[in-house]
């Protein structure tokens, strides 16, 4: 990135506010957009980088964490695995087809579905998820008059008006549930189903809709079931190895267990002091990129742009847990079929997903030998007593639950680890769009400095790289121009 120490001090500097998944991805587009003419920090508050990427134990067997998929049919993901080194580890699902534990059994999640939402209804009748006047209720979506659409609306009040209310209480919660930890009654149409959203508005029908999305192969981007080709990847070795080696490839300082206090604009740049109130530090910036949450980066932003901090201070986050089981693979044999299962609400149950992950990956189930790898998760958005529970407890209502579903009676775990994670998943309530549209022209005017994360254009692993991505780009294009270079 440069000759000597003096050369290296003399480059352009961009800070990097935040080492999860989107910050760790704009660090390397920096390098990569600036042609390696731009020096990057990256300041993480945590003792490592990789956010919600990360690998625990297990019964003594590393794995995941926090997230353990991204979907492979969008590329960004899989782009960034093959920059850091790891493309020859990428790996998918060994096992096809998830379950949907509804109305008092496991029962398969029918073929072709686009966040819940029915494209076959010939599975969907086959899957018996719904009752028989909640199934007669779908088709009169094809004769019903047209449900107008001229702004963003949830997607639980469109489906209802649609497909009827079982549709969204058996089949779209559930899917939701697992990708944002919300409820369909709150979050957006346009913004969790673009693809779907522009359809609406001039097709009468959401079935038909939906088959259009589908046929179009749209539906990779949005959690579809059924495809043809691999829908999720992973890495062999849990996804929690990707940071290190995005940060690797990088070259970029990683400054972790250091906090950002504040960010000044100053003639040449932004002063960015780091550290504690006691003995603070101020770094240099030619440029800021804050990959955080929308909280923290609303205090960040206070002085320089009041309204996007207004609006990114308004939202919303839920907290999840995970509680991850090593069993005795003789205890659940012939149980696991297919990738795991997810809950609906309405059940009433704890848990509202379970992964058969040493099922789901082959790397997994090699080294788990004798044992079953199982990960239950838990929480909603504003749901949060059973998360308040200490381990022992929230683990023991999870495997009662994982029991109660796999038709075991009592199952007795070689192994448990109750992960936590506080704030993780933010909501995208009906006019999210128009919120991040408002915080990015408030942004408009400050030179060289842009945000991104999971809080803006998606949740899922390609979404938040894409949206660094974009944020190095903004950032790289601002300092060139000040600095007089062209980055390649």
């Amino acid at each position: 990135m440069g000759g000597g120490a003096g050369d290296h001090a003399a480059l352009p500097h961009v800070v990097v506010v935040g080492g999860g998944i989107a910050g760790l991805a704009a660090a390397l587009a920096v390098r990569e957009q600036s042609g390696g003419r731009v020096r990057v920090t990256v300041i993480e508050a945590s003792p490592s980088v990789g956010g919600k990427l990360a690998l625990t134990e297990v019964a003594g067997i590393a794995v995941d964490a926090g997230a353990e998929s991204m979907l492979a049919r969008r590329p960004e993901g899989l782009a960034l695995a093959a920059a850091a080194g790891l493309e020859d580890d990428v790996v998918h699902p060994a096992v096809a087809g998830a379950s949907l534990w509804s109305r008092g059994r496991l029962r398969p999640l029918p073929n072709g579905t686009l966040m819940g939402l029915p494209g076959d209804l010939r599975s969907l009748a086959a899957s018996r998820t719904l009752s028989r006047r909640g199934l007669a209720r779908v088709p009169l979506d094809r004769v019903l008059r047209r449900t107008p659409v001229t702004g963003d609306v949830s997607i639980g009040a469109y489906v209802t008006a649609r497909l009827g209310r079982e549709v969204v209480d058996r089949l779209v919660e559930p899917l939701l549930g697992g990708v944002y930890a919300g409820h369909a009654d709150e979050i957006s149409l346009d913004a969790a189903l673009p693809q779907l959203a522009g359809l609406v508005r001039t097709e009468r029908s959401l079935l038909r809709s939906v088959e259009t999305v589908l046929v179009a192969g749209a539906a990779g981007a949005a959690g579809a079931a059924g495809a043809a080709h691999p829908v999720f990847a992973s890495v062999r070795g849990g996804l929690g190895r990707l940071p290190e080696a995005i940060a690797a490839t990088s070259c970029a300082d990683i400054r972790t267990g250091t906090t950002v206090r504040e960010i000044t604009r100053v003639p040449d740049g932004w002063r960015v002091v780091v550290g504690s109130a006691a003995a603070p530090e101020t770094v240099h910036a030619d440029g800021v990129v804050l990959a955080l949450p929308a909280g923290p980066a609303a205090r960040l932003l206070r002085q320089h742009a009041p309204y996007a901090a207004d609006d990114l201070a308004s939202v919303e986050y839920a907290s999840v847990g995970l509680v991850t089981f090593a069993l005795r693979a003789s205890d659940v044999v012939d149980r696991l079929q297919g990738t795991g299962f997810l809950v609906p609400p309405v059940e009433g149950r704890v848990i509202k997903a379970a992964t058969f992950s040493s099922a789901k990956w082959g790397w997994l189930h090699d080294i788990a030998g004798d044992l079953a790898i199982v990960r239950t998760s838990v929480g909603r958005h504003r749901e949060v007593a059973d998360l308040q529970r200490d381990d022992p407890d929230l683990a023991a209502i999870a495997l009662a639950d994982l029991a109660d579903a796999l038709g075991v009676g009592e199952l007795h775990p070689v192994d448990a680890v109750v992960t936590r994670w506080g704030g993780a998943l933010p909501q995208y309530p009906v006019g999210h769009l128009d919120r991040v549209a408002r915080v990015r022209r408030a942004l408009a005017d400050l030179p060289a400095l842009a945000v991104c994360g999971a809080g803006y254009d998606g949740v899922g692993i390609p979404a938040c790289v894409a949206s660094g991505r974009a944020a190095a780009a903004r950032v790289v294009d601002s300092v060139a121009e000040r600095r007089e270079w062209v980055h390649g």
